[in-house]
C-alpha cells in the first residue's frame, strides 16, 4: 500500500507538470489569457501555431502515458485506480498553478492508452470524431463551441464505459472509467452548467 501512494504521488506530480503553460511562457505568451484560459495545449496551439500545439498534445499525452504504464504492474487489483486517475487529477490541479489546472483530455487519452494498450483511447477518439460530425450536422448552432466541446468530451467518455462494459473489463478497470468521467465533467463543469441552464430556460 506504501508502495502505491508513493507511486500515485509520482503520477500526480508526473500529470501536474505543466508543459503546455511553461512552453507558452518561453514563447513569451501567456496562454491562460487565450480562448477559454485554459493552461493545456488547444490554447498554446492557439496562441503559438500548430508545430508548438502539437508538442504540448504529446507532452501532455506523455505524462499520462509513461507514469501509468511503468507502474501499473506494481498495483494490483482495485490499487490501479488511485495510480491511474492520478496524473488526470494533477492536470486538473497543478499545484504548479496553485490548484488550477486544465481540462485534461490529452492526459487522460494517455492514461487510456497505457491502460487498455490503446483499445479504449481509439474508441475515444472515434467516438469524439463522431459526435463532432454530429453536432455539426444536426444540432449546429444549438450550442456555442465550447459547450459543445464539452458535451463531446463527456458523452464520448459515457461510450468508452459502454465499450468497457461490453467487453467485460474488470472492476478496477471499470473504476478508473468512473473516476475518469468524473474528472472530465469537473473539468467542464463551467461548459456543462451553461449548457443545463440554456436546457431549463428552453423548457419554460
Amino acid at each position: 500500500m506504501i508502495v502505491v501512494c508513493l507511486l500515485a504521488v509520482g503520477a500526480f506530480l508526473s500529470g501536474s507538470l505543466m508543459f503546455s503553460y511553461w512552453l507558452g511562457l518561453v514563447l513569451k505568451k501567456n496562454i491562460t489569457s487565450v480562448g477559454d484560459g485554459n493552461p493545456g495545449a488547444l490554447n498554446l496551439w492557439k496562441a503559438s501555431g500548430m508545430k508548438f500545439g502539437l508538442i504540448g498534445i504529446v507532452l501532455d499525452f506523455m505524462k499520462g502515458y509513461a507514469p501509468v504504464l511503468l507502474f501499473m504492474d506494481y498495483a494490483d487489483g482495485y490499487a490501479i485506480v488511485p495510480l491511474a486517475l492520478a496524473p488526470i487529477a494533477g492536470h486538473a490541479f497543478s499545484p504548479f498553478l496553485r490548484g488550477k489546472g486544465g481540462k485534461a483530455i490529452a492526459v487522460t487519452f494517455g492514461v487510456w492508452s497505457a491502460l487498455t494498450g490503446f483499445k479504449a483511447s481509439l474508441v475515444y477518439a472515434v467516438t469524439m470524431a463522431i459526435l463532432v460530425a454530429i453536432f455539426r450536422l444536426l444540432i449546429k448552432g444549438a450550442f456555442p463551441s465550447r459547450q459543445a466541446d464539452a458535451l463531446q468530451v463527456v458523452a464520448g467518455m459515457a461510450v468508452v464505459g459502454a465499450y468497457l462494459y461490453g467487453w467485460k473489463y474488470a472492476g478496477p478497470i471499470l473504476g478508473v472509467w468512473l473516476g475518469s468521467i468524473i474528472l472530465l465533467a469537473y473539468t467542464h463543469r463551467v461548459e456543462l452548467t451553461r449548457i443545463m441552464r440554456a436546457e431549463r430556460e428552453r423548457r419554460r
